[in-house]
C-alpha cells in the first residue's frame, strides 16, 4: 500500500439517492466514521449527469424521496431534473454530510484485504475501508452502439447523458437514435427548435398519458403545516403504484393496461394512420418499461419530424444512411440509448474479492436480496441485481437496502465479527427462487427481448414482486445466510 492512505470504517461510492443514504443512516445511527467518494465535482449522481432537455422522473415526487426527508416544496406530481437535483442538495445540507464527501474521487480499483477493502483512487491515493457500500446505481454510464463509420461524421455528436448545452439546436438537421424513457422527454423539447429530426426507431415503446400536473401553492402549505397529509398522500400513491405487480406477474392481466395504451395511442394518431403503425409496438405492454408522456406522440407528428424504422447500417460525414439506402442528410447526431446496465458492478472498475477472486470473471453477477455477493465479505451493493422496478420508486428499495446493511452492521457488532460474507448455498437457492418467478412474468412472456435481459437471456435486473414483500425480506439479516469472519 501506499503512504498516501486514509481509514474510514465505512466507504460509500457516489454521492447520489444511495449514497446520501446510506451516510444518513449511518449518522443518525451514531456511526460518523464513514467517507462518501464522489468521481464529480458536486453530488446528485444520475440527476447531476443528466440535464437533457425535458429530463424529468417517471415516479410521482412523493413517493421518489426520502421517507426521512419529505419534502413540501415540490412544484410538480412528476419533479423536474432541476427540482430534485435541489432536493438532494438540500438532504446532504440538513444532515450535514457535505464534511464527509470527496468529490474528485474516482475509484479506480476495489480488493478485499483479508480483514478490509483497499480502494486505488484515480489520484493514486487509497481507502482503507472495513466496510464499503456501492452506491453507483445500476444506470450511469451511457451506451452508446458502434455505428460504421460514427468516427468519421463532421458534424455533433453525444449521448442524452452528456447533453453538449453549447451545441445550439436552433434550425439543426438533428438524427435522434433510440426511443427510451430519455428520448421520449426531449424529442418534444427540442422539436419546435430544430429545422428537422429523424427519429431513428428499433422498438416502438408502450406510451401512456402522464398525469402531470402543478401541485397548487395552497396544497404546498397545507403539505408544510400538516405534514401527515403528504405523507398520507405518498402512501396512496404507492399503494396504487403496487397495484400494478400483478399484472407484471401474470401477463394477461395486462391485457386491461394495453387495452388503455392502444386507445390513447389510436385517439392521437387518428388522422395518421402510416405513423400510428409505425409506432404500435408488437410486445406485451410490461415486457419493456412502460413510458409516459403527454408530449411525445403529438411530436412525433409535427411537420419537421420523420420516424425511420429502417436500420442503420452505416454514418456518412454528413448523414446517417439505412437498410434501404436513403441518406438522412443531418449535422447532429443524440443517442437516446440508454445505459450499461450495471456497468458499475465489477466491469468498469475491477472488484477482487477472497482468493483473489474479480467480479467481473464470475460471469453474470447475482446477488443476495441484491445487497450482498458470496465472495465479497463487507460489500453492499445498492440497486444491485434484481432489485429494479418497473412501477414503483427506487428510493423505496435503498431504503430496505439500507435497513439490511444497518442491521448487518449490528450482526457484527454483537458476533465481535470483522466481516460478513454470504454463503454461496443460500445465494444460489435465493436466486433458483428469484428466477422462477420471473420465467412466468410478463418479463419472459413471448421471447421478450428488453435490456433487463443479460447476455444469458436472465433476467438479473428486476425485482419479481411487490416491494413491501423486498422490505419485509430486508428488515433484518439472518446470520445463518452468511459466514461470519473472525
Amino acid at each position: 500500500m501506499t503512504e498516501n492512505v486514509e481509514r474510514v470504517d465505512v466507504a460509500i461510492v457516489g454521492s447520489g439517492f444511495a449514497g446520501l443514504g446510506a451516510a444518513v443512516r449511518l449518522r443518525e445511527a451514531g456511526r460518523p466514521d464513514f467517507l462518501i467518494l464522489e468521481k464529480g465535482d458536486t453530488l446528485g449522481g444520475t440527476w447531476r449527469d443528466n440535464t437533457y432537455p425535458g429530463c424529468a422522473c417517471d415516479v410521482q415526487s412523493h413517493l421518489y424521496s426520502f421517507s426521512f426527508a419529505p419534502n413540501p416544496h415540490w412544484t410538480r406530481t412528476f419533479a423536474r431534473q432541476p427540482e430534485i437535483r435541489a432536493y438532494l442538495e438540500r438532504v446532504a445540507d440538513r444532515f450535514a454530510l457535505r464534511d464527509r464527501i470527496r468529490f474528485g474521487a474516482a475509484v479506480t480499483a476495489a480488493r478485499w484485504a483479508g480483514k478490509g477493502w483497499e480502494l486505488e483512487l484515480a489520484d493514486g491515493s487509497q481507502v482503507h475501508a472495513r466496510v464499503v457500500v456501492w452506491g453507483t446505481g445500476a444506470l450511469h454510464e451511457p451506451s452508446v452502439p458502434d455505428l460504421p463509420g460514427i468516427d468519421e461524421f463532421a458534424g455533433t455528436v453525444f449521448h442524452s447523458a452528456q447533453w453538449r448545452h453549447d451545441h445550439d439546436l436552433t434550425g439543426r438537421r438533428v438524427a435522434v437514435i433510440g426511443t427510451g424513457a430519455s428520448a421520449i422527454q426531449f424529442v418534444p423539447a427540442i422539436q419546435p427548435r430544430v429545422a428537422s429530426l429523424a427519429l431513428f426507431q428499433r422498438t416502438a415503446p408502450w406510451v401512456l398519458p402522464k398525469p402531470d400536473r402543478p401541485v397548487p401553492a395552497a396544497m404546498r402549505r397545507l403539505y408544510r403545516a400538516v405534514p401527515g397529509v403528504q405523507k398520507l398522500q405518498r402512501a396512496l400513491i404507492y399503494a396504487r403504484n403496487e397495484a400494478l405487480v400483478s399484472g407484471f406477474l401474470k401477463p394477461r392481466r395486462m391485457a386491461i393496461v394495453e387495452r388503455f395504451a392502444r386507445a390513447y395511442l389510436h385517439r392521437v394518431f387518428a388522422d395518421r394512420p402510416d405513423l400510428e403503425a409505425k409506432v404500435t409496438p408488437d410486445f406485451t405492454i410490461g415486457c419493456k418499461r412502460i413510458l409516459m408522456s403527454n408530449d411525445y406522440y403529438p411530436a412525433l407528428k409535427q411537420p419537421n419530424v420523420d420516424v425511420v424504422t429502417e436500420k442503420i447500417v452505416r454514418v456518412t460525414p454528413n448523414a446517417v444512411v439505412t437498410a434501404d439506402g436513403v441518406e438522412h442528410e443531418v449535422d447532429t447526431i443524440i443517442f437516446g440509448t440508454g445505459f450499461r446496465v450495471g456497468a458499475g458492478l465489477g466491469k468498469s472498475v475491477p472488484i477482487t474479492g477472497r482468493d483473489g477472486v474479480r467480479l467481473a470473471d464470475q460471469g453474470a453477477v447475482e446477488g443476495f436480496l441484491g445487497t450482498t455477493i458470496a465472495g465479497f465479505p463487507n460489500l453492499f451493493v445498492l440497486t444491485g441485481p434484481n432489485t429494479g422496478l418497473g412501477h414503483s420508486s427506487m428510493v423505496f428499495m435503498i431504503e430496505s437496502q439500507l435497513n439490511y446493511v444497518m442491521d448487518a452492521l449490528r450482526v457484527l457488532d454483537e458476533h465481535g465479527a470483522v466481516a460478513l460474507d454470504t454463503r454461496r448455498d443460500r445465494q444460489e437457492a435465493y436466486n433458483a427462487r428469484l428466477q422462477g418467478r420471473l420465467d412466468g412474468s410478463v418479463w419472459a412472456a413471448g421471447g421478450c427481448a428488453s435490456w433487463y435481459l443479460d447476455d444469458d437471456g436472465r433476467n438479473r435486473t428486476l425485482w419479481p414482486g411487490y416491494t413491501f414483500d423486498f422490505r419485509r425480506r430486508t428488515r433484518k439479516v439472518r446470520p445463518s445466510d452468511h459466514e461470519l469472519i473472525a
